[in-house]
């Protein structure tokens, strides 16, 4: 099943983890996100990132871990993603699943991957 929910973060606290003299900082993000669409929740997010320049066009990293609370297409549950993205202005290099194991309530056994895009959440899923 394919489906896509629109989110909104509400929250971002960044931090530097390792900032060196010499290449990029390393850093450290907790997110809070609002879910809409097929996935109605929220979702608390865990991100490391690495960001190589001052523009996004010079290159980037993330991964992370969010777990979402709520429904996935009015099935209730929670459910953990695991995903990120790296590359530059020219080729972005995005990934995404679903842990298996991870899901509770109505939405146990859910499988699937997903990409995780400027305010885009698209899932493939299996239940």
């Amino acid at each position: 099943m394919k489906v896509t929910a629109k989110f909104e973060i509400t929250a971002w606290e960044n931090t530097a983890y390792e900032e060196p003299d010499e290449g990029p900082p390393l850093g450290t993000a907790n997110i809070t996100k609002t879910y809409t669409g097929a996935v109605e929740g929220t979702g608390t997010v865990r991100m490391l990132a690495c960001q190589a320049g001052d523009k996004p066009e010079d290159g980037a990293g993330y991964m992370a871990q969010e777990r979402v609370v709520g429904t996935l297409e009015g099935k209730k549950g929670s459910f953990v993603l695991h995903h990120g993205a790296v590359g530059d202005a020219e080729n972005m290099n995005q990934y995404g699943y679903i842990i298996p194991g991870s899901a509770t309530g109505e939405l146990k056994g859910l499988k699937g991957t997903c990409v995780v895009n400027h305010g885009v959440l698209d899932l493939n899923y299996t239940l």
